[in-house]
């Protein structure tokens, strides 16, 4: 059973470095470690954790999920 949860981790881990590989690393050199440094942070937390669509979120973004998820509890 922990070997499936590593598994299940690992894959999440590999579709993010992923996602960050073709999304922003491809699309133009940075020269310092700062500059990489500062758009990797501006990429997870201004794009990838608020409005990306995530398959394990059923391809909404945390925004919607989140707010599904209250609409539905609050109904309840």
């Amino acid at each position: 059973m922990l070997l499936d949860s590593y598994r299940s981790v690992n894959s999440v881990v590999e579709s993010f470095f992923g996602s960050l590989q073709i999304e922003l690393l491809d699309r133009r050199t940075r020269t310092t470690r700062t500059e990489f440094a500062t758009a990797t942070f501006e990429y997870i937390e201004a794009f990838y954790n608020p409005i990306r669509r995530h398959s394990a979120l059923g391809y909404l973004s945390p925004i919607d999920y989140e707010a599904l998820h209250i609409a539905t509890k609050n109904t309840a």
